[in-house]
């Protein structure tokens, strides 16, 4: 028979707690407590287990829990009474009060722990490397909605991966038969010192476990960390959290305790306690300032105690060198964890302080001034190369790496991170901490959009586009109702694809899915152009998205639309009349929030891809000509929406970016849209071109280049308005490369997993931009569900209604006026127009043609030809 102290080791105490409650009302435990009290509660087992539970163990806060045992059977013998220890000499005057409840039961185990023969190794440990990069992936964390890592996740992770090299420090001993026997787990049940309040404003230390955990990676460590507090503060524990703990990690630096040497329970062979993070206690009252320069580190101590039966110290001392070395960095350490959890650049590089710099105040050593030029060069290289280390894949999660932007490159080492540089006005600061310089620079160039600006001669505007961007660090700044438009413009692109492609299975559309954020920016350019007083928007594109964009910004009707899939085109539909939907050219109006006009021209596009970007570009360029007014070419824009392998890859898109910043044939700027789905036709980028981006062919016009996360909407509108404040201030050309994928194949007929099975997998398990982005908003408080719910439902609605007409019209859609014109002779006719021309007049023109001037001396080989 088993006592609780081997089922339940130093939680035993909790275990009598829940039984009183659960004495005075069953049903106020949880149900997997209540079963297995039902099970021992009779009189005997009643009697039996206040019996045990008196004599149990519970170690005290910084014990770890035991080995555990199968639960008690109603046939088990009651345990023996312990026998009542003699009473000692009590000194006079003294006053006497008895140890009841937890406290006696923490005496109990004290005395019951001497019993195992004890020892403890002790090692400081510099805390810089794990306070730096802890930071670094919390933020990220943060952003994703994430668990928080804690100090003490990492500690436990180096204690997991440092028994990979030491697993004796998991063993235990037992008598096994009468004979002492080393007791090996087959896994790593790492317990975890949780205090916890009870509802009496008491608090109590519980010992449960993880199971398994050296089977996991960082991120389901993470996760099951996270889960296990969860249940231990609202009282959710089961039976099976307290069992089979192998090693146990405690941590009193909580409490501001520097070290500490705890008890070692039975059926168990190490406990790892951890002291507070701290500065040495000599450097404590010193100048933050001083402490920086001097590159003093926090400091923790850790301390082993082992059961000297089965280990032996310097196994011990060994495995706390291990864990030293592994949260310095060491054997790619913090490179796993960053890997497991998706971060998208590497960790901060360990290095030793190579600080010489003076700190009398007489001026600036050589060391300090080569440090100077370093932070200056990898400011200036982050913003050139940041966008190597930014997140702009969906479908990715490896991690960029540019050599020019890390430390050791420039001599730099973690141990500046506190000091302060000059970095110029870098986002308002005239210097600052290197730790911030550095946190701007990859908010800005690093996160969802990566800028490609460096490569513009002009300096005004690359100063503009700097400080633009690092004013914000590149974060939008938008209000609940610009959330709430772009979460409408998203549902409206992802319903309406989603709607055709189950309404009319087997059709060709070209749909806009993977890519959904194209229209919540198309909705931003058109916004911000009519704010800006911009008359006319002029766009060009091919077929992939053509529909939504009809529908979604030109306020095509979904009725027409869908006629159009019924086989019923309208007969005085123009540009494109009778020809394929996709190619359809159209007209529509667009007003903004404010009630501002802006007329869009969408133009017909029956050639190949990207044959339409110089019509597009010629028909706005004749309309500026044509316009009366100071600065026409801001108030007509050009808008040219592209794929990535077309942009890369047709002659068309290369001549007509080489002619646009021509005096004869400039527009003003043209804002270019990279609809970026990766792959072009079935090939993926890299066998489809030599270049880096799809984009960069734009840098031979010297245009500025926004890359941009197509999974994250609010940066993508973000990257819109400056491409748009560029265009207007500056009249040149943009680019925003909206990075996403394609949802189906080509053109929904053919399978796309034949020729790309990797990536369609990963396409397949990919969230759609509207659910990633609803999520988000409502993990942060922004939206309600009640909100989101009614944006869905409501275009749900519209979208069936719309059907349902078009499904239910006359198949020709003929009307009495169209019948009426039919029958209309020529001089019925009431807009026919008179083409006619006098013979004589023509002659004129023909002749004033072909007559060089009297007083324009022309070329004798020209007269020749003319004559």
């Amino acid at each position: 028979m088993k006592s609780l102290e081997a089922v339940f080791g130093p939680n035993s105490a909790l275990v009598e707690e829940l039984y009183n409650q659960y004495q005075e009302d069953p049903s106020s435990v949880p149900a997997h407590w209540k079963q297995y009290f039902d099970e021992i509660d009779d009189e005997s087992s009643a009697k039996e287990l206040k019996d045990q539970a008196a004599a149990a163990d519970n170690g005290r806060p910084d014990s770890a829990a035991t080995q555990a045992a199968p639960a008690q059977s109603k046939k088990s013998s009651e345990a023996p009474k312990k026998a009542k220890k003699p009473d000692e000499k009590t000194p006079s005057g003294a006053t006497f009060e008895k140890i009841k409840g937890i406290s006696s039961k923490i005496a109990e185990n004290m005395n019951e722990s001497l019993e195992v023969p004890t020892a403890t190794s002790q090692r400081v440990l510099p805390m810089k490397m794990l306070i730096e990069d802890r930071a670094i992936i919390n933020r990220h964390l943060l952003q994703r909605g994430e668990p928080k890592a804690s100090f003490t996740h990492f500690i436990a992770w180096a204690i997991v991966k440092a028994l990979k090299e030491f697993p004796n420090m998991n063993n235990s001993f037992m008598y096994k038969d009468g004979e002492p026997t080393k007791v090996i787990p087959d896994q790593v049940n790492l317990g975890l010192a949780i205090d916890v309040q009870n509802k009496d404003g008491s608090r109590n230390l519980l010992v449960p476990n993880i199971k398994g955990v050296d089977k996991m990676n960082f991120k389901e460590f993470l996760y099951a960390y996270a889960e296990l507090i969860d249940k231990a503060r609202n009282g959710n524990l089961e039976i099976s959290d307290f069992q089979g703990t192998t090693l146990t990690l405690t941590n009193p630096g909580m409490i501001g305790t520097v070290a500490s040497v705890p008890r070692l329970m039975k059926k168990q062979g190490t406990i790892i306690a951890t002291g507070a993070i701290d500065y040495p206690a000599e450097y404590q009252s010193m100048s933050q300032e001083v402490l920086n320069q001097l590159g003093i580190s926090k400091v923790m101590t850790v301390t082993s105690t082992y059961d000297h039966r089965v280990i032996q110290g310097a196994e011990s001392g060994s495995f706390l060198r291990e864990i030293h070395s592994l949260l310095n960095g060491e054997k790619d350490f913090y490179d796993e964890i960053f890997a497991d959890l998706e971060i998208p650049y590497e960790p901060i590089p360990f290095g030793e302080d190579k600080y010489a710099g003076q700190l009398d105040g007489q001026g600036a050593s050589l060391e300090e001034n080569k440090r100077a030029i370093a932070v200056m060069r990898l400011i200036n290289m982050y913003r050139t190369r940041g966008h190597k280390l930014a997140d702009l894949n969906p479908l990715s999660d490896e991690p960029g790496h540019s050599p020019e932007l890390d430390f050791e490159y420039y001599g730099l080492t973690l141990w500046d991170l506190d000091r302060e540089f000059y970095c110029a006005g870098l986002g308002g600061y005239e210097k600052a901490p290197l730790r911030v310089i550095i946190k701007l620079l990859r908010d800005t160039y690093c996160g969802k959009i990566g800028a490609e600006f460096m490569h513009l001669l002009d300096l005004e505007e690359r100063k503009w586009l700097r400080e633009r961007m690092e004013s914000t660090a590149n974060s939008p700044d938008l209000s609940k109702e610009d959330k709430k438009e772009i979460l409408h413009k998203l549902n409206q692109a992802m319903a309406f694809e989603q709607f055709l492609h189950k309404k009319y299975i087997g059709h060709k559309r070209f749909s806009l899915e993977g890519n959904d954020t194209l229209i919540p920016i198309m909705n931003q350019l058109v916004e911000q152009a009519g704010e800006a007083e911009v008359e006319k928007i002029f766009m060009g594109m091919a077929h992939r998205g053509r529909l939504n964009i009809l529908v979604n910004i030109m306020n095509k009707p979904y009725k027409k639309v869908f006629a159009d899939f019924e086989g019923n085109l309208d007969p005085d539909s123009i540009q494109g009349s009778g020809d394929v939907k996709y190619h359809l050219g159209t007209k529509g109006e667009f007003s903004t929030k404010s009630g501002k006009k802006v007329e869009i021209e969408l133009m017909p596009n029956p050639s190949h891809l990207e044959a339409v970007n110089p019509v597009t570009e010629g028909a706005t360029r004749a309309t500026q000509d044509h316009l009366d007014e100071e600065d026409p070419k801001k108030n007509v824009l050009p808008v040219l929406i592209h794929g990535d392998a077309a942009f890369a890859g047709q002659g068309v898109v290369a001549e007509t970016l080489n002619m646009s910043q021509l005096d004869a044939y400039n527009t003003g700027g043209t804002v270019h849209i990279i609809a970026n789905n990766q792959i072009g036709f079935t090939t993926l980028p890299e066998d489809g071109r030599s270049t880096e981006y799809a984009s960069d062919l734009a840098k031979m016009i010297l245009a500025p280049i926004f890359h941009v996360n197509g999974d994250n909407p609010e940066e993508a509108v973000h990257a819109m308005q400056m491409a748009f404040e560029y265009r207007q201030k500056f009249g040149k050309d943009v680019v925003i490369d909206l990075i996403g994928f394609r949802k189906h194949g080509h053109n929904e007929g053919d399978e796309p997993a034949f020729t790309q099975p990797g990536m369609y997998k990963e396409i397949d398990n990919h969230s759609t931009v509207r659910d990633i982005y609803t999520k988000e908003l409502l993990r942060k408080g922004e939206l309600s569900e009640e909100e989101t719910e009614e944006i869905f439902q409501e275009f749900d609605e519209i979208l069936q209604q719309a059907f349902e007409e078009a499904k239910n019209s006359s198949p020709l859609e003929v009307t009495e006026d169209m019948m009426d014109r039919h029958e209309m002779t020529q001089d019925e006719w009431p807009d026919f127009p008179d083409t006619t021309y006098s013979r004589n007049k023509l002659k004129d023109i023909a002749i004033k043609l072909n007559t060089v001037p009297k007083d324009f001396d022309a070329n004798p080989k020209l007269l020749k030809a003319i004559g």
